[in-house]
């Protein structure tokens, strides 16, 4: 099975939003606020929107943006968010859209990349990412 990494593009807003309901889970994904938000990723020089297409079925995203720092001497990049069918894990589809979203961040001039994470430490750890921080948040 031939899995292709490309751009989100507006046709895939739904596919998107299906993968999105069950990332979340401090929250309830609201279909008025993915829509917006959508277009608004899609249209940002800093986001990346990329999907992963199996079968010309969506089975995959990853979102981050970059952004210039003191700490690193230059941009680093975040992954806000990376999904996977969970009917699919585990067939190299989370690799390549890691990948895909590091070539961007390289070409955009990023001396990192930094994402947190409760559930997929042994993923990341695979991949050569490092433990380098705690997570703080604080709802508003």
């Amino acid at each position: 099975m031939t899995t292709n990494i490309r751009l989100a593009q507006h046709v895939d807003a739904e596919a998107v939003l299906a993968l999105a309901r069950p990332f979340a889970t401090s929250f309830m994904v609201e279909e008025q606020a993915f829509h917006h938000a959508f277009s608004e990723l899609l249209a940002s020089s800093q986001a990346h929107l990329a999907v992963a297409e199996t079968a010309q079925q969506l089975v995959g995203y990853v979102l981050g943006f970059d952004h210039p720092t003191f700490f690193a001497n230059g941009r680093v990049a975040w992954v806000e968010e990376i999904m996977v069918s969970e009917a699919l894990r585990r067939q190299g589809i989370g690799q390549l859209l890691m990948q895909e979203f590091e070539a961007w961040a390289v070409a955009r001039g990023c001396k990192l990349v930094g994402l947190a994470t409760r559930r997929a430490a042994a993923f990341y750890q695979a991949l050569g990412y490092e433990e380098s921080a705690v997570y703080f948040r604080k709802l508003l």
